[in-house]
């Protein structure tokens, strides 16, 4: 029986639409949502579930062991969404990565050892593998991060497992491959993207543009990772794919032809620093606990560059709040 969850970054992109996903599930009575509330979170990605009596919010950093500990009491589960995610940040600056990423996680794990939860699931990346130049990867390929956040995040995974082997901490660990959706912070692709198009603004691809991701619907990946809630092993780690794999150039093509806009707004940047060329996740362990994506890419895709395209003021708040952010942070 599960009473309370604790949804640490729940405000973010991944973390909001799970708790949307997990309020609609009759024996959870209690959803604590912890978030610092930076540049990406926010509580505009909570607006129609906020008020509901069943979630409690609390503003924090997961790094702060007293702040955690409230929110972590009494909490029959554990969802660790919070991390600092972007890659291009991380090559500008690695130390809030290493806080949030590795620091964060620590306390987390050792609140767990202490308060006992009965699932401590910790989100993971299918960029910790390193670039896939062929085939898939499956849970048990080695880890070979290429950027400071793919490195931040493959150490948290690493401590996961000390946790679980030391203390008997109940950790799973999920490894999802690229999310699309709604509520994705707009200095990622897909909504950045289609700001620009709107504006007709050159869009900016690195490098050649053929760069591979697997693109996994965001509802599909919160009910992969309920399901391994569920039923998943302690202990174990789950990669969560879609097999939908397609170039970045290929996606922006796509967008501008859904937004009917040319293709003369495509245009090549110098490529990011260690770019991985490809990623490519087996997910045939989550599919033996019955799961398998619902969306059809072609449908979703087109549904989520809508969704951005009706939000302009939404992605233009998001981008200045973004803004301010740093810009307090470096004063």
């Amino acid at each position: 029986m599960v009473n309370k969850v604790l949804i640490t970054g729940g405000a973010g992109f991944i973390g909001s639409n799970f708790v949307r996903l997990i309020l609609d599930e009759p024996d959870i009575d209690k959803i604590v949502v912890l978030d610092n509330l930076t540049y990406a979170g926010s509580l505009d990605n909570l607006a129609d579930v906020i008020d509901n009596t069943r979630v409690q919010f609390i503003k924090g950093d997961i790094a702060d062991a007293e702040v955690s500990r409230k929110a972590m009491d009494g909490a029959n589960w554990v969802i660790n969404f919070a991390a600092e995610s972007h890659v291009d940040r991380s090559l500008s600056e690695a130390s809030p990565f290493m806080r949030t990423n590795i620091e964060g996680v620590r306390v987390l794990l050792e609140l767990a050892r202490d308060l006992k939860p009965q699932r401590f699931l910790h989100i993971s990346t299918d960029e910790v593998y390193g670039p896939v130049h062929s085939g898939e990867t499956d849970e048990n390929a080695p880890l070979k991060p290429s950027s400071p956040y793919s490195a931040s995040k493959a150490a948290a995974d690493m401590l996961c497992n000390a946790f679980i082997v030391s203390f008997d901490v109940p950790v799973i660990i999920a490894r999802s491959a690229n999310n699309y959706g709604p509520y994705q912070y707009p200095e990622k692709l897909i909504p950045r993207f289609v700001s620009l198009a709107m504006q007709n603004k050159a869009l900016p691809l690195y490098g050649d543009g053929k760069y591979v991701r697997d693109w996994l619907y965001v509802e599909d990946n919160c009910r992969a990772l309920l399901l391994i809630l569920r039923k998943g092993e302690i202990g174990e780690t789950y990669n969560i794919g879609a097999s939908e794999l397609h170039e970045n150039i290929t996606i922006a093509k796509l967008m501008l032809d859904i937004l009917e806009k040319p293709h003369s707004l495509l245009t090549h940047s110098n490529d990011r620093l260690g770019h991985d060329r490809r990623y490519c996740v087996n997910w045939d362990k989550i599919k033996k606990l019955g799961w398998s994506p619902k969306a059809k890419f072609a449908e979703k895709f087109q549904e989520t560059v809508h969704w951005y395209k009706e939000r302009s003021e939404w992605i233009e708040k998001k981008s200045k709040e973004a803004e301010r952010f740093y810009t307090t942070k470096s004063a």
